[in-house]
């Protein structure tokens, strides 16, 4: 995964609640075996009419959010099953940042393992970013490091984040890459337990 410690980048405002992992990622598009391909189908039915037509009335549709890859919508998040292909298409799309004022506990931790940061802000402060994002190229500044997100135009909030998940993300590592980091204790282990087994 890719360390996530300031980061900036173009808002687009998605002003709906209740948005589930089916709308974010179709179950007919869980077929890959690989966490690529799949930004191509995110909010599929939201993009796309019957027919495979652009929906231009559909924010992600509007091209002043082609580059977005912070993401703004309302609350719980990810809600639904808890398909980890969410965060994937979400990752794949180009998002890095989604902010919420709640998210769906499965599909939080899901995008924590990912390397794709959630992060949960007060109810005004996010209909307030909502409102600001209307404006083309509307950009927001990340600093995990010191948990807090601003415009730099006097907009201002910190929210919280576990510590354990905090170093993972800016350290970009997944549990996997964890493990890794202490493959020297574990291979002394190993060395330790086959000794006293052939002492046996």
């Amino acid at each position: 995964m890719e360390p996530i410690n300031k980061f900036n980048g173009i808002v687009c405002p998605l002003n709906r609640t209740n948005v589930d992992t089916d709308q974010i990622i179709p179950k007919q598009f869980l077929k890959r075996i690989e966490r690529k391909g799949f930004g191509q189908f995110l909010f599929y039915h939201w993009r796309f009419d019957d027919d495979g037509n652009v929906r231009e009335d559909f924010i992600l549709n509007d091209p002043q959010y082609k580059d977005a890859s912070i993401l703004v919508a309302g609350e719980n998040f990810g809600c639904g099953s808890s398909r980890e292909h969410a965060p994937w298409a979400l990752m794949d799309y180009g998002f890095k940042i989604i902010i919420a004022p709640s998210f769906a506990d499965i599909f939080y931790n899901n995008c924590l393992k990912n390397g794709l940061l959630p992060i949960k802000l007060t109810s005004e402060e996010v209909s307030l970013l909502l409102e600001k994002a209307s404006e083309p190229g509307y950009r927001l500044f990340v600093d995990l490091k010191n948990q807090h997100v601003t415009d730099r135009k006097g907009f201002l909030a910190t929210f919280m984040m576990d510590p354990y998940w905090k170093e993972m993300l800016l350290n970009g590592w997944d549990e996997i890459a964890v493990t890794l980091n202490l493959e020297d204790e574990i291979r002394a282990y190993e060395e330790r337990r086959e000794k006293t087994v052939q002492a046996k």
